[in-house]
């Protein structure tokens, strides 16, 4: 149990900080520096608890990194599921939260602000967001998968570090197009609060980031090293 519930605090951080930022700095893809800032708060968020909670529960903290490691045979099932149970119970957690302290802001609306759920940015139609949503998370989740491998010499040591780094990355290349969710738990609380488009799209953020896993999975598999080789 504890590494369920250290994967549901994992993903509370993750969304309170990250869309946290996204909601003070009103993250706007025509505004470069609040692009750069959610990205870095999102990236900043892994990092620290991949150092936190990572011995405990690895920190997956998504649930397409969790499908991923399971398909790549590091994981039973019934862990997988419950990962992702308790992923999006945080989400939730972190959502409520956040909307509890705009909701108290004077001045600041919880629905209004977005709660820094993802959507469709503008001139983006369904194919290139669900596009963007499943290669942009296989790269992230190919990362995770090769910078925790042991079959992949010292590189593990780093893992948190890059894993963190790659999302950064990912965000300041995504937030374009979607928002950048590459993590369904990321997505489903805020958009629960929100409604609107963030809830009738949310089947974007849940499918593309579970195939983008899946498809790291497979790659993975194909380019991991013969351990001792």
């Amino acid at each position: 149990m504890k590494k369920y519930l250290a994967e549901m605090i994992g993903t509370m951080v993750l969304v309170l900080m990250g869309c946290g930022t996204a909601v003070s700095l009103a993250c706007d893809p025509a505004n470069q520096a609040s692009v750069v800032g959610t990205a870095m708060a999102f990236g900043l968020s892994v990092i620290a608890m991949a150092y936190t909670i990572g011995g405990i529960s690895g920190c997956h903290i998504n649930p397409a990194i969790t499908l991923g490691v399971y398909l790549s045979g590091r994981m039973n099932a019934k862990d997988c599921g419950m990962y992702m149970l308790f992923q999006v119970i945080g989400g939730l957690i972190g959502a409520a939260i956040l909307y509890l302290i705009v909701g108290s802001s004077e001045g600041m609306d919880p629905v209004t602000s977005g709660l820094g759920a993802n959507n469709l940015q503008d001139g983006i139609g369904v194919t290139a967001g669900l596009l963007a949503e499943i290669f942009f998370t296989c790269v992230f989740v190919l990362v995770v998968l090769g910078t925790t491998a042991k079959t992949n010499g010292a590189t593990n040591n780093f893992a948190g570090l890059a894993i963190g780094l790659s999302l950064v990355l990912v965000h300041l290349v995504c937030i374009r197009y979607t928002g950048t969710s590459v993590n369904p738990a990321r997505s489903i609380g805020p958009a629960l609060f929100v409604c609107g488009g963030a809830l009738s799209n949310l089947w974007i953020f849940i499918v593309g980031p579970l195939v983008g896993g899946a498809l790291s999975a497979m790659i993975w598999k194909v380019i991991e090293p013969v351990e001792g080789k």
